[in-house]
């Protein structure tokens, strides 16, 4: 399987798992020329923002480790870049989930990363 094909697959996991949680999923793989947003969900009236990391094995590190400050200030701009487009004018917050191993089960979530 491709790095492209596992990072997708790895956001329907995470997806599922956010329904499951009582989210609704309002686009998986949300991409502009200019951003990207791996998925997009609203929970009571709030838009979450979240950034999928799957690692295979521990071997790599956490996959939240891998959330810099870098990648932090290219999820702030997506979700401004998504809330102006879609005339968003309420609340919202960036997340992250950890997606591991090969039955791609979601090993941590943090619904607010700020």
């Amino acid at each position: 399987m491709t790095n492209y094909a596992t990072g997708h697959l790895a956001e329907k996991y995470a997806a599922e798992y956010l329904e499951g949680q009582g989210y609704r999923i309002l686009a998986l793989n949300w991409r502009t020329k200019y951003c990207e947003v791996d998925i997009i969900a609203i929970r009571k009236k709030r838009l979450y923002f979240i950034e999928v990391k799957y690692r295979k094995n521990s071997d790599q590190g956490k996959g939240l480790e891998y959330i810099t400050a870098k990648k932090l200030n290219q999820m702030k701009f997506a979700a401004k870049f998504w809330a102006t487009e879609n005339q968003w004018n309420r609340d919202y917050t960036l997340g992250a989930i950890e997606v591991s191993g090969p039955n791609f089960a979601v090993t941590q979530f943090l619904p607010d990363v700020l």
